[in-house]
């Protein structure tokens, strides 16, 4: 078996705000972000897939927007919900109509596929996914390629957990990836112009995807840096 390690570096949340979006395009150009997941129904959508026109190497996938959740009052509680999340008609409309949405912005397919706060992996929303992935052909995160969600700035209970997304972090996980391919999640932007829990880490994310001792620790590592499309 090939001892080769691959590395897809994957943006979520393009679309969000113009701020999510230039900090997605800004971690491809100068950093190692290689493919990102849109989100169809909100307002800097349009905006990002005009801006990724002029970015043919970045690889486009659907970040399936179900609901979101904070964690607030020792709790995690709803934010805003896009169709009940355990209605499995609903979420088999809301899906199909995420990805009409998606090829009639983009002009194409997706490349991949994955969810917004990981709804995808529990049921119902679960198995609508995988069945949108297979009839699609393309992967779906945690599905195929091993994911490597490591590299974030908060605890599971939503408190800062800044040493998450230093270059030392990122640099840990390069040398500690498996043969064959991974999937790093991030979440990199600039400034803070969304309503979202999870808002000045985007900015430090940033900075690490950037950091020039980060794309040499792939080097000294031979990771190879590859895009969904390439997969």
């Amino acid at each position: 078996m090939s001892q080769e390690r691959f590395l897809v570096v994957n943006a979520d949340d393009l679309g969000l705000s113009p701020g999510v979006n230039a900090g997605i395009f800004a971690a491809h150009e100068r950093g190692i972000v290689t493919s990102a997941s849109l989100m169809v129904h909100v307002s800097a959508a349009p905006e990002a897939v005009a801006t990724a026109r002029g970015h043919p190497r970045l690889a486009l996938g659907l970040h399936l927007d179900i609901a979101e959740w904070q964690f607030r009052e020792a709790e995690w509680r709803i934010n805003y919900e896009r169709c009940p999340p355990d209605d499995l008609a609903a979420v088999e409309a809301e899906c199909s109509a995420q990805l009409v949405a998606f090829r009639e912005l983009v002009g194409r397919d997706p490349t991949h596929l994955d969810s917004h706060q990981h709804t995808h992996m529990s049921e119902p929303v679960a198995t609508v996914a995988a069945s949108l992935a297979a009839s699609l052909g393309v992967p779906l995160r945690g599905r195929g390629i091993r994911y490597e969600g490591g590299f974030y700035g908060q605890s599971g209970k939503g408190e800062p957990y800044p040493e998450g997304i230093e270059p030392e972090r990122l640099i840990k996980l390069i040398g500690a990836l498996p043969r064959g391919r991974t999937e790093l999640g991030c979440h990199p932007g600039i400034g803070n112009d969304i309503a979202s829990s999870y808002a000045s880490e985007r900015e430090q994310e940033l900075r690490a995807l950037c950091d020039p001792r980060v794309k040499a620790a792939l080097e000294r590592e031979e990771v190879k840096l590859c895009s969904f499309a390439q997969i």
